[in-house]
């Protein structure tokens, strides 16, 4: 049995990879930043290298 240590961030637009250990969970879905967990309030992106979410 093979277990998940990491996955997609749960934000639709964003290309981050997250560490389940390291993530933000909310709603039973995981994501790489608060920005991403709280649906991008003011346009604000996770701000991580090489992703333009938000």
């Amino acid at each position: 049995m093979t277990t998940v240590t990491s996955m997609k961030c749960a934000c639709e637009s964003c290309v981050c990879v997250v560490s389940i250990s390291d993530a933000i969970e909310k709603n039973g879905k995981y994501y790489c930043s608060d920005a991403c967990a709280d649906g991008h309030p003011n346009g604000k992106g996770c701000e991580h290298h090489g992703c333009s979410c938000g």
